[in-house]
This record gives C-alpha cells, structure tokens and sequence, in this order.
C-alpha cells in the first residue's frame, strides 16, 4: 500500500489549523509528528492527519 507524504501547507488546508498551532499542538504530544524528508524538509503521512481530523469528529459527536 502506497503512502501519500504531504507537506505543512496542505496540513493546514486539510486541518485548518494554523503553522504555529500545528507545531503547538505537536510539542503537546496532540498532533501527529512529521517524518524526515531530508535536509530541513518534512511531511506527514496523509493517513495520520486524516485519522486526526477523523478522532476530532468522533469527539466532538460524542461531546453532543
């Protein structure tokens, strides 16, 4: 099976979430940590955000 690596600017369309609150959220241990592409350069695993985005729906139904 195929992964689809995805850099920041995508993560924040998908999440909207902003750059500072992403890399907030990841140093609280409550988002998904990026993987090393080389050099400075990183991306997440599109699985992994898809599967955040997916729990914060899940909680947010349940808080209901």
């Amino acid at each position: 099976m195929s992964q689809r690596i995805i850099r920041r600017p995508e993560v924040e369309k998908l999440t909207g979430l902003s750059r500072s609150t992403v890399y907030r959220r990841m140093q609280n241990n409550e988002f998904p940590k990026p993987y090393p592409l080389g050099g400075r350069l990183v991306g997440w695993k599109e699985s992994d955000i898809q599967n955040w985005i997916n729990d914060r729906i899940k909680e947010s139904e349940q808080a209901v």
